[in-house]
């Protein structure tokens, strides 16, 4: 383990008090940020405009460390995975998606997941450990560097990231000092500069840690939500044991209040013959009577060891067309990178499944819970990739 200081654990109130410690004045901080976070520097040679004293004070305690990529995949639509070594033979994954308007990263938090959701193959390697706040903001700083490059863009031109959801491996609330550090620099004019409607947090529910975000750093909030009723989300979301639904859904009006949007966004993986029916999406709207929000249908990915598998679209498009009936704005999301195992869910890294779940039986069938209303039969269907109100 290195025993120089890492500069991209600190975000600007971290960094002013380390160059403090250094003797240094605080504006040398902000001129440490953009040199790291604006200009990708990962040497102190080239900070021309920095005290030649002050370039050897930092080569002999501080270091730009940043992350190694063990594999560097692109999928036939543009969607760029890295797996990244975070030591200890542990490895997480971070995704790059194009659009149009936005380039979107997908950020990990953990190496592994302690939550386990069902339908997620992440949870099947169990947890490990947190991530620094250097290893969590490195992954931008990886993945912005090396677009740009890839894109032919220099310092000047436009960002190539434009959105970050902090959706990728771990449950970002268990992990909440560094991911916070790391989010207020994504935020940081002289870092990243990226507005908080444009930094999303997605939790599987963690109440305590939803208010405490409210009052230090409130983002764009989504909760992976995946079931209409307690009975069900206890088996496919067990953290829902802890904080059950009535509560969740008081966080998230409370959260309201201090939130960039005005709106929850709710994730929903569309397992078939488990949370899919008719009766599952008419719950739903009687859950989320109070709470502004939008619905966003994830088509399952299979993994072999989950025992479930995708809802057909026609099935999907019914039930989004409940939730659109009753005037909730509802979109289904369009898998991206499935080719190169970057797509929802699928984020799990070439690591031992140490939880021997599949062993253990734990990956067996599902019983149904459903609402007193019966399940609507599936048909098959023509691809849906969106659904929103006319």
């Amino acid at each position: 383990m290195s025993s120089l200081v890492n500069l991209l654990d600190f975000d600007a109130d971290g960094l002013a008090a380390y160059c403090g410690q250094l003797g240094e004045k605080p504006f040398r901080a902000r001129q440490l940020q953009r040199w790291i976070h604006q200009s990708g520097a990962d040497n102190f040679d080239g900070m021309t405009d920095l005290a030649r004293s002050l370039r050897e004070k930092l080569a002999t305690r501080a270091e730009i460390r940043t992350p190694q990529a063990i594999t560097d995949h692109i999928s036939s639509d543009g969607t760029r995975k890295w797996l990244i070594d975070v030591g200890g033979g542990n490895a997480v994954e971070t995704v790059y998606i194009p659009e149009e308007t936005r380039g979107t990263l997908c950020v990990s938090s953990q190496a592994g997941c302690a939550v386990n959701c069902r339908f997620c193959s992440t949870g099947k390697q169990g947890f490990s450990r947190n991530l620094t706040a250097g290893e969590i903001i490195g992954q931008l700083w990886m993945a912005e560097f090396a677009m740009r490059a890839r894109l032919g863009r220099g310092p000047k031109d436009p960002r190539v990231i434009t959105n970050v959801v902090m959706m990728g491996m771990g449950e970002p609330l268990l992990n909440y000092e560094p991911v916070v550090t790391a989010m207020r620099l994504m935020l940081d004019d002289n870092a990243y500069g990226l507005s908080r409607r444009r930094v999303t947090l997605s939790t599987s529910g963690v109440v305590p840690m939803i208010d405490r975000l409210a009052r230090d750093l409130p983002v764009a909030l989504a909760v992976s939500l995946h079931a209409s009723n307690d009975a069900l989300r206890d088996v496919l979301v067990p953290l829902n044991k802890k904080y059950p639904l009535a509560e969740l859904m008081a966080a998230c009006r409370r959260y309201l209040a201090f939130a960039p949007r005005d709106f929850i966004t709710f994730e929903y993986c569309m397992l078939d013959g488990v949370n899919d029916s008719i009766a599952h999406a008419r719950e739903l709207v009687a859950l989320v009577a109070d709470v502004p929000c939008k619905f966003n249908l994830i088509p399952f990915n299979p993994f072999p060891e989950s025992g479930l598998k995708r809802s057909n679209n026609e099935q999907i498009r019914r039930f989004g067309q409940v939730l659109i009936d009753a005037g909730i704005v509802t979109t289904i999301r369009k898998t991206r990178g499935d080719d190169i195992d970057a797509a929802c869910g699928q984020l799990a890294g070439d690591v031992k499944d140490r939880t021997r779940l599949a062993e253990r039986g734990k990956f067996g069938p599902i019983t149904p819970i459903v609402p007193v209303a019966a399940a609507v039969a599936d048909t098959d269907g023509q691809p849906s990739h969106e659904v929103r109100p006319a």
